[in-house]
């Protein structure tokens, strides 16, 4: 059986996205795949996304610098719009969840921290929803 593919993309795909893939590849790599993109091409993920990944996971996101534009997206499941921006062109995917999460840039370390276990916490919910095959259920 294919696993679900999700793709996580965020208006600016700095830190919100990456973020969510890397989460997503680590907690929930058994059930789903992992994509992420944007709407403009960032070079290099935020600083502090970087720094709080490596410490808190041990992941380096700097190993995921391409930054890929939506029309690079496979064709996927589920898209998860990470953050507040209404405005995004048309979306692939059958089924789209809007998180609207405010971007962390700027915010104290404890403020960028509570950010990623919010997006951690998102991704172990979708994963055993999408074990249960129940994805609506995390609208909820």
């Amino acid at each position: 059986m294919d696993k679900t593919k999700v793709a996580f993309i965020c208006m600016h795909h700095s830190c919100t996205s990456q973020i969510a893939e890397a989460l997503g590849e680590k907690f929930g790599g058994d059930v789903f795949e992992s994509y992420l993109a944007g709407t403009t091409r960032t070079l290099l993920p935020n600083p502090d996304a970087v720094r709080l990944m490596k410490e808190l996971y041990d992941i380096d996101l700097k190993e995921n610098e391409s930054s890929k534009l939506l029309k690079d997206l496979p064709p996927v499941d589920i898209v998860v719009k990470m953050d507040s921006d209404d405005i995004y062109p048309s979306l692939p995917g059958d089924f789209t969840i809007n998180l609207r999460l405010e971007d962390p840039d700027g915010k104290s370390q404890d403020e960028f921290k509570r950010f990623i276990f919010k997006i951690e916490q998102f991704i172990k919910n979708l994963a055993e929803e999408i074990k249960k095959n129940h994805v609506s259920a995390i609208l909820q």
